[in-house]
């Protein structure tokens, strides 16, 4: 198997690879040309298909596919140009090879998840997070969700691991500042994300749903807390309120999909957790995918900057 991750500049390939994106396009000529994005467990790589011949037959998205090409450089990123193509055959690959997912172990994750559950003081907070959390089809979506599309986190259990690392963020900085309600951050922080278990499809595919284009995982994560809480005798309306302002507010800006600005301590420390969070994932993921020698990395679109490496001094 040759992994993603190790290609290089040059390199002739002949390998089986899942097929995430396949666009139809056209050149400023006019002739057609297929833009595709292939995927294994190690990360992704573009890939042209130029010329349209018998050597290219027929697949869909989400189709593992036996590509045979040449790796190139283009705007400092690796890029296989492909030469033949067909789907793979049953047998041919190993699937678990093909599914990005994170290096931790996930029930180690998971069961800090239910430590900072019980740590939670106020009783009907601690329900409701047990209610939603404990659900079986629940705890398997949320241990095999990414936490994006694209961005950060997007392989099997970055869901798991993103939630983990805002709450582990938030808990330290709890006890730093006044007026934050430990109890309210906590549980914001735990189910800030929750709606992803909705709003994204699994991996490998890692898509959105039809609801999470139409309503998105913050919407869908408040519709849930309030299913749950309905379902505790007389849990406080404005403790509800307070927790899905958190979580509504959480993207910062109007700009970035949150309808409301942070207007509590708890829903300000949460928002820059989560950002925290997800950038410096982003960086880290960046570095380690970046073939560019040299302590510089190529640009990234995504982060609309160039990254320094540190260990370059």
């Amino acid at each position: 198997m040759r992994y993603i991750e190790n290609l290089q500049e040059n390199e002739h390939v002949i390998e089986h690879y899942l097929c995430k994106q396949k666009q139809n396009l056209k050149t400023r000529s006019g002739k057609t040309y297929l833009s595709l994005r292939l995927m294994d467990k190690t990360g992704t790589i573009d890939a042209k298909v130029w010329e349209m011949n018998k050597d290219i037959q027929s697949f869909e998205e989400g189709d593992m596919i036996k590509i045979d090409g040449n790796i190139a450089t283009f705007q400092n990123e690796l890029q296989l140009k492909v030469n033949k193509l067909r789907r793979s055959r049953e047998g041919e690959y190993i699937a678990g090879n093909y599914i990005p997912m994170t290096d931790k172990d996930i029930d180690v994750l998971y069961g800090e998840i239910q430590g900072i559950i019980k740590s939670i003081s106020h009783t009907q907070v601690r329900q409701l997070l047990t209610n939603i959390f404990g659900n079986k089809d629940r705890e398997d979506a949320f241990k095999s969700r990414s936490a994006a599309k694209n961005m950060h986190h997007a392989y099997m259990g970055g869901l798991l691991e993103h939630t983990l690392a805002v709450a582990q963020i938030c808990d330290f900085m709890s006890s730093r500042y006044k007026h934050i309600n430990r109890d309210i951050l906590m549980a914001s922080a735990l189910l800030h994300d929750i709606g992803k278990i909705y709003e994204l499809s699994e991996m490998p595919h890692n898509d959105y749903t039809d609801d999470g284009q139409l309503l998105g995982h913050i919407v869908m994560g408040c519709e849930l807390i309030t299913l749950e809480a309905s379902k505790i005798s007389d849990f406080p309306h404005e403790l509800a309120s307070l927790i899905k302002h958190s979580i509504v507010s959480h993207h910062g800006e109007y700009e970035y999909g949150s309808p409301k600005l942070p207007c509590t301590a708890e829903a300000v420390l949460l928002h820059y957790a989560d950002n925290m969070d997800a950038k410096l994932k982003a960086y880290e993921e960046t570095l380690d995918a970046d073939k560019t020698p040299g302590p510089w990395t190529g640009y990234n679109r995504a982060l609309n900057r160039y990254l320094r490496r540190s260990d370059f001094v």
